[in-house]
């Protein structure tokens, strides 16, 4: 039998990303050839096919349906697939490294932050909350919590006029109205129903409401409207509050152990996750859990996805695990392996529906393509401590994690690397589609601009 590295191959190029298709003609070449030998091949296809196309363009290519990360003959060979037939290479533009804008100085840790549009928000254990514009401008240190923020939420943002919820160890959240043009912000309601400090906290799809989660093992689901018709009378309520006062419309209680997440699924169908082994999803109208989901570990945190109905799990096992609801044989659809300590948080694109991010105690962020489940497409690496939780929409990432500095590589190789904090990095989100942003116990917000491929595979 001739040697797998001498075999040649007969393969076609395709692509869903129609401005880089080529003709669909069979090419010989040797199997034993890789990522950077195809990108070669394929550009130089692209020089004579495409001529308008004058810059070189960085592909990932996918194999029977993964990424290719090693030779085309070792991954045939691990998937059983013959040599001897046309093989059918699919080709996307490869998801660039973001790279580093604005530093944003707090006084304190930063817990939380949250993107929506050119704003960013952030929650800090100073117990304040700060509004920021994308550009690295502050505009509001807001005060009002009395115990260290550990959520902060958009709401709505509509003309001049924008509201968000946050939540604390204190045992509250809180809707906040902001006037954009007075650069002025009020606490309209305060909405007491724990008995623990509050640790997560997630607004609905339709903004109507918001649902949060506790050490006190509960949820509670609040209304978010800023009208007085879901308001306590003064008379009744048991002690001052800032703003108006507001109880739980429900809360949903069946979970053993602190909650560590909460997502909306859809307006009545929320997600939960728990240190006590399990995720839960409720019926919000009926108050009841539609399905339960055993884990071995306690859960982190936990994702859903709309794009491809999937939840991305982190536990305390260092692995991350992606879970399909639907599916009638093994509900656990891949797991993922490469952290080398406990995972804590995680995050879905909202744009692309094979990206994620997760962030774990081994001081990394890893920014995974589904469809490689074995090498993460990028390891967010060069933090010193543990990476505690991060978010992700669209093509911005804002890392909220427990880090020194935050470094962006692909496997094996640096490519970039995300530096600047001088401590613990405590969160991420990715909200926006352009930006990357992280919270430091060094008492800053970094963020980094992420420059996304021309189309989504």
């Amino acid at each position: 039998m001739a040697d797998q590295a001498e075999v040649q191959l007969q393969v076609r190029f395709v692509t869903k990303q129609e401005q880089y298709a080529v003709p669909d003609s069979p090419y010989a070449i040797q199997s034993n050839v890789q990522s950077p030998e195809l990108n070669n091949l394929l550009n130089a296809i692209l020089k004579e096919t495409k001529p308008l196309i004058q810059k070189v363009v960085e592909f990932d290519f996918l194999v029977c349906g993964e990424l290719l990360c090693t030779s085309i003959a070792e991954h045939l060979q691990e998937k059983g697939i013959s040599t001897e037939d046309t093989l059918e290479i699919e080709y996307l533009e490869r998801f660039p490294a973001p790279k580093p804008q604005e530093c944003l100085m707090h006084d304190d840790w930063v817990s939380s932050v949250h993107t929506h549009g050119s704003w960013i928000l952030s929650g800090c254990y100073d117990n304040s909350i700060h509004i920021w514009t994308t550009k690295g401008q502050h505009k509001l240190a807001i005060p009002g919590h009395t115990s260290p923020v550990k959520g902060v939420s958009w709401v709505s943002i509509d003309g001049d006029q924008a509201s968000f919820a946050s939540c604390s160890h204190d045992q509250s959240a809180m809707l906040w109205v902001w006037n954009v043009a007075r650069n002025s912000v009020d606490c309209v309601v305060t909405c007491r129903g724990h008995d623990k400090g509050v640790e997560c906290i997630a607004v609905a799809v339709d903004a109507k409401h918001f649902a949060t989660g506790s050490w006190d093992n509960n949820i509670c689901l609040w209304s978010a409207s800023l009208t007085d018709e879901d308001n306590v009378p003064a008379k009744k309520r048991s002690k001052p509050e800032q703003g108006n006062s507001r109880t739980p419309k429900s809360t949903l209680k069946g979970h053993r152990e602190a909650v560590s997440a909460v997502k909306w699924v859809d307006y009545n169908t929320l997600l939960s996750s728990s240190w006590d082994h399990l995720l839960k999803l409720w019926d919000c109208e009926l108050g009841g859990i539609k399905q339960e989901i055993a884990g071995n570990k306690a859960f982190f945190d936990a994702d859903w996805s709309p794009l491809n109905n999937s939840i991305v799990t982190a536990s305390a096992d260092r692995h991350v695990r992606i879970y399909d609801p639907r599916s009638t044989e093994s509900i656990v659809k891949t797991t993922f392996t490469s952290h080398t300590g406990w995972v804590q948080s995680v995050r879905w694109s909202t744009t692309r529906d094979t990206l994620f991010l997760s962030a774990g105690y081994d001081g990394q962020v890893k920014l995974w393509e589904t469809r490689s489940p074995r090498t993460p497409l990028y390891d967010l690496t060069g933090h010193e401590d543990k990476v505690l939780c991060c978010d992700y929409f669209d093509f911005v990432i804002i890392v909220k994690i427990a880090l020194k500095s935050l470094a962006l590589v692909i496997p094996r190789t640096p490519l970039y690397d995300l530096t600047g904090h001088e401590d613990k990095v405590l969160c991420c989100d990715w909200s926006n589609p352009a930006l990357l942003v992280s919270g430091s116990c060094d008492n800053t917000v970094r963020i980094f601009k992420a420059k996304h491929a021309t189309a989504s595979a």
